[in-house]
């Protein structure tokens, strides 16, 4: 699925993989955080993806031009989990929605492995 833009020029197409590169990286730049992981990653090993893969482990709906972003994340060990979280959720939103112009309604962070 794509979200649409439209304007008296014409239509743009934003797609979803483009809406996960845009959050990985944005959630890449937040304190605290080690890197991401692959969606749900089983039997308790996740697996630590490089800036390559980084849409990977994020998941994106967009329906009727609003957007669901989902991310999974390893975070360093001795950090906040709250606090951490809450600033990717607010990067997350605040970058998304600056450079696709389309409207973020919830951004959900699980965190699936803590690194030293």
């Amino acid at each position: 699925m794509s979200a649409k833009l439209e304007n008296a020029l014409g239509t743009t197409y934003i797609n979803d993989q483009t809406i996960a590169t845009i959050a990985g990286m944005c959630a890449l730049d937040c304190y605290g955080i080690v890197g991401m992981t692959a969606k749900g990653a089983k039997d308790g090993f996740a697996q630590l993806l490089g800036r390559d893969n980084v849409a990977r482990g994020i998941s994106v709906t967009t329906k009727d031009n609003d957007i669901i972003i989902e991310l999974f994340v390893i975070l360093e060990y001795g950090i906040s989990i709250q606090a951490v979280a809450e600033n990717i959720i607010d990067n997350v939103k605040y970058y998304v929605e600056k450079y696709t112009g389309l409207k973020v309604s919830c951004v959900n962070v699980t965190v699936e492995s803590i690194r030293a």
